[in-house]
């Protein structure tokens, strides 16, 4: 049996695809940790949901993450080159089912707080989750080069959870945490 623990990151050093070792201290790794935190709160969502088209969904989207987080990994991809697994089409989605929810929401005339439920609580965790990751893939873009579809993913990603999060307010039959009410 393979051992989980190899020793080679004790002096702060980790391997990227393509086998340059760097510091875990760069934005590169700060990067693909950062969406591989996302995933973990996507992972929490998907775990809280009765819905089944929305859990379905949500593992499309951790698989997305994951695809994401080894093109920041790779120090040799072209920023230029089609990712695997993601798509224009990808980011489409989003937008539909952004489009689909607010459907059945009131408009939104105040700024909302995170809270009201856990659940909606963890929705706002995965969107500033995302808006982090979303920062760092912007620098990362700005510094070294990264496909800017990785961006556009992000944030039409942090957009769905701030909607959802509203959805599921009105799901449980909670308020919204109204800012300065």
């Amino acid at each position: 049996m393979a051992k989980i623990y190899t020793k080679t990151g004790d002096k702060g050093k980790t391997g990227l695809i393509g086998g340059k070792r760097v510091s875990k201290g760069e934005l590169r790794i700060e990067a693909y940790g950062t969406v591989d935190e996302l995933n973990a709160w996507i992972g929490l969502l998907r775990d809280t949901t009765e819905q089944e088209e929305r859990k379905v969904f949500l593992k499309d989207v951790q698989d997305k993450l994951f695809t994401i987080g080894a093109e920041m990994a790779n120090e040799t991809k072209l920023a230029d080159e089609p990712i695997h697994n993601l798509t224009e089409e990808d980011v489409d989605v989003i937008e539909n089912k952004i489009d689909e929810m607010n459907l059945h929401l009131k408009d939104l005339r105040h700024f909302i707080l995170p809270g009201g439920h856990v659940l909606v609580s963890y929705t706002h965790l995965a969107r500033t989750v995302c808006r982090r990751a979303e920062r760092c893939a912007i620098r990362l873009h700005d510094e070294e080069g990264l496909n800017f579809l990785i961006i556009k993913y992000l944030n039409r990603l942090s957009d769905y959870f701030f909607v959802l999060g509203r959805q599921v307010a009105k799901e449980l039959g909670v308020e919204e945490v109204k800012w300065g009410s």
